[in-house]
């Protein structure tokens, strides 16, 4: 991997933390009004688990688990 793709890779992460970020705060605001939208919430929800598994994913590019 060159430092290039390496740098983007860490830009776009630092991205989808901050989206992940911005739903917690969303999905506790929505969760504190009354007669919230439960489908909303659970897109909302969705949506972070689909983030999660993408930072995951690019975690295991820029960290490799390398067993000696």
């Amino acid at each position: 991997m060159t430092r290039e793709e390496e740098r983007e890779l860490h830009l776009e992460l630092e991205r989808l933390k901050q989206e992940h970020r911005d739903l917690d705060s969303a999905i506790e605001a929505l969760l504190n009004t009354s007669g919230h939208d439960r489908i909303q919430v659970q897109r909302l929800k969705k949506r972070k688990l689909q983030l999660r598994d993408r930072m995951g994913a690019i975690e295991d590019q820029l960290f490799p688990d390398i067993i000696a």
